[in-house]
């Protein structure tokens, strides 16, 4: 249930789905969506198996998810958004999530932040290790050892109670880099709960350039993902 939720509520996916069924209706081809979890992959893969189909973009990354490479057995023309967590032979689409990430730590340094700390995605999902590897390997050639990092999850709730934690294991923290929107919202809510000015005591940044930015208060600054 968790997972249906994010589909329909995260602004990532959203976009995604929009962007398809742009490129799509001019083709006069129909996107349907398929949600799924670990534990009905075989509905999917028996109603590819069907020719139901033409083709499948998958939005699906974590380490230990079977269906990429169970899409790509099957023969079917695909496309995976985001770099697979395991290397298949299959076309994807994906953003520069390091440079991403270093994008972030410039701005936060830019605004004068020297205790620098990340909300980190699931790091099972390349896009979430990327972003933390890309975020404290910058820092560190500058000379930041030791950056605070908590593993989030991708979603509001898990945003703002990393942020509980983070900030009262170190509350010397004044920067945040939060590795999307919707994380960040939840983080911007636990900083200002606990007496903390946005940007003046904590600056934030988030990553996806989301419906979520716009929902924050105050407006969220963000890496764009296009």
């Amino acid at each position: 249930a968790t997972f249906l939720n994010r589909v329909f509520t995260d602004p990532y996916f959203g976009r995604i789905t929009a962007g398809a069924t742009g490129a799509l209706r001019p083709h006069d081809i129909h996107l349907v969506i398929i949600p799924t979890d670990s534990s009905d992959h075989h509905h999917v893969i028996r109603y590819l198996r069907q020719g139901h189909v033409d083709g499948v973009l998958l939005i699906s990354s974590h380490e230990q998810d079977p269906l990429p490479r169970q899409v790509y057995e099957l023969g079917i023309p695909a496309v995976v958004s985001a770099r697979p967590a395991q290397p298949i032979p299959a076309s994807f689409v994906d953003v520069d999530q390091r440079y991403g990430a270093r994008l972030a730590a410039d701005h936060l340094l830019a605004r004068g932040c020297r205790k620098p700390a990340t909300i980190s995605g699931p790091l099972d999902i390349p896009s979430g290790l990327d972003r933390l590897d890309g975020f404290r390997s910058y820092l560190a050639g500058l000379g930041f050892a030791d950056v605070p990092t908590i593993e989030g999850d991708f979603t509001r709730a898990g945003g703002e109670e990393c942020a509980r934690r983070l900030l009262a294991d170190h509350p010397e923290v004044d920067g945040l880099f939060v590795a999307s929107d919707l994380m960040a919202e939840g983080a911007l809510r636990a900083v200002q709960d606990l007496g903390r000015r946005v940007p003046v005591d904590v600056a934030v940044v988030g990553f996806d350039d989301s419906s979520a930015a716009l929902d924050c208060r105050p407006l969220l600054t963000t890496v764009r993902q296009p």
